[in-house]
């Protein structure tokens, strides 16, 4: 799994900083995490290709995480996009997109397919080796937490299957994907010749949100979490009011929550650097670091988490 940020600002991006989004690329797909404001630049910036963005997940409507989706729809319409894009978000996403669809005498000829989430907690996409989960936070507007979990399937235990009587084979094959099979009138279950499930990699991200006893648990034992932290925790109060977390409770949900690595984002503009929030992190949950633009993350399993 590998993770591109290609804005780390909160309200109002800098010179170093531009509107939230992530590009997150697993298994055959490419997954882009909110589309702030000239996210189409970063992504060229970062070259990749937006051709090959299969799915767009907004954690809420508040523009510095939605105002990159007009040029994006648009630009994949110029380029002669065929295959549909699928978007996923809160309530209101389905009237938004439609006006997006009739802005700027733009024919779009793909299929845009808006999801609209109104579960609290709930699996809102899955494939054979990855799931995609949201969460509902906290914010001063319905905001959701995505979760990003590879599924690895059980290790396959062939000597024990060829001591039941099945053949090496297409039968094997069967049984990797959860088939019975019946070898001289006897059923083979798969649960007979499948190891214990195997953990796979996954990250959390949380939107714009207050700090939330409920993300620990949906965070609990992550490879990262990607928090918010605007502020630091001598305006508490006022980070708070806006519906934010400061650095000091992005930790103390990392802890509690047992991740690997926290990477905190969303810097607010009355900041020229991070180390501030970084410092009051870490004395929380020491591996912490601050998102910069165009930081890529590895995520591989049994690996240390990977940097660039």
């Amino acid at each position: 799994m590998e993770l591109t940020f290609l804005g780390t600002a909160s309200a109002i991006p800098t010179r170093k900083r531009n509107h939230t989004a992530i590009i997150v690329k697993i298994s055959n797909r490419t997954i882009l995490l909110d589309c702030g404001e000239a996210t189409q630049k970063q992504i060229m910036k970062a070259e990749v290709s937006p051709m090959k963005i299969d799915d767009i997940y907004i954690t809420h409507l508040h523009g510095d995480h939605i105002l990159g989706l007009p040029g994006i729809i648009q630009s994949l319409a110029f380029r002669g996009r065929t295959r549909p894009l699928n978007i996923y978000g809160p309530k209101g996403i389905i009237e938004l997109l439609d006006h997006i669809r009739h802005l700027g005498y733009c024919t779009i000829g793909y299929d845009i397919i808006v999801h609209e989430i109104t579960d609290d907690d709930a699996v809102i996409y899955q494939q054979n080796d990855f799931k995609v989960m949201a969460k509902k936070m906290k914010h001063t507007v319905p905001d959701y937490a995505y979760k990003i979990e590879e599924i690895r399937q059980p290790k396959f235990l062939r000597d024990k299957a060829i001591a039941l009587g099945v053949p090496p084979g297409p039968l094997f094959g069967k049984l990797q994907a959860g088939k019975p099979v019946t070898v001289n009138d006897k059923v083979i279950n798969p649960e007979e010749v499948l190891g214990p499930p195997r953990k796979g990699v996954k990250f959390v991200f949380s939107g714009d949100t207050i700090p939330q006893e409920s993300m620990i648990d949906f965070a609990k034992d992550a490879d990262l979490l990607i928090h918010e932290a605007t502020f630091t925790k001598d305006i508490k109060e006022k980070s708070l009011e806006n519906g934010h977390t400061v650095a000091e409770d992005a930790a103390k949900i990392a802890k509690k929550a047992n991740v690997e690595k926290l990477i905190i984002t969303h810097l607010s503009n009355r900041y020229t650097d991070s180390k501030p929030l970084v410092d009051e992190a870490r004395n929380i949950f020491e591996n912490t670091v601050y998102a910069e633009d165009f930081m890529t993350v590895i995520i591989e399993n049994k690996k240390p988490i990977t940097i660039k």
